[in-house]
């Protein structure tokens, strides 16, 4: 299935939040402490999006998006999926998308983080060509600020190659 991947408008955010939430706490909630979880409610992926408009990608009708995918400087920062939308490709499109604009961008290596008890999440960045690097303690924004959350993560790295 071909996916037509857009950037995100104003009219997106509302649902985005509510896909990013879901999302996140179906793939998280289980695995990192109780206070990220408490500090993960819709008002704050709400609050958190339209600063990430300018790297936000999306798939699916407007005001209706199916999934995200967010990049900042070298790393491929967010990436999530509604439920209806699971096993359509959809991830992958979104990914490649977001290696895409990094690489375009001159970026060599992008980096990522994940949950280390995400498992699911692991293989399918291994299956693209992401492979495990170092642990290490992420600062994570929350809407009480930047940085503001730490939390032990698995990095994970991927070569990339600008087009000619």
């Amino acid at each position: 299935m071909t996916h037509a991947i857009r950037e995100a408008t104003g009219a997106d955010l509302d649902p985005l939040a509510q896909v990013w939430h879901d999302a996140w706490h179906e793939a998280h909630a289980a695995h990192v402490p109780q206070e990220l979880v408490d500090l993960r409610t819709l008002a704050d992926f709400r609050a958190r999006l339209p600063l990430m408009l300018p790297d936000l990608r999306t798939a699916g009708a407007p005001s209706a998006p199916l999934g995200l995918c967010v990049i900042r400087d070298d790393e491929m920062q967010q990436l999530f999926v509604a439920p209806a939308a699971r096993g359509t490709g959809l991830a992958a499109a979104l990914l490649h998308d977001a290696e895409a604009r990094l690489a375009a961008s001159g970026v060599t290596e992008a980096w990522l983080d994940v949950v280390i008890e995400n498992a699911r999440a692991i293989r399918f960045y291994q299956r693209e060509g992401w492979r495990l690097g170092r642990r290490a303690d992420m600062a994570l924004d929350t809407t009480e600020g930047p940085g503001t959350f730490t939390l032990h993560v698995q990095i994970m790295t991927k070569p990339l190659h600008s087009a000619p």
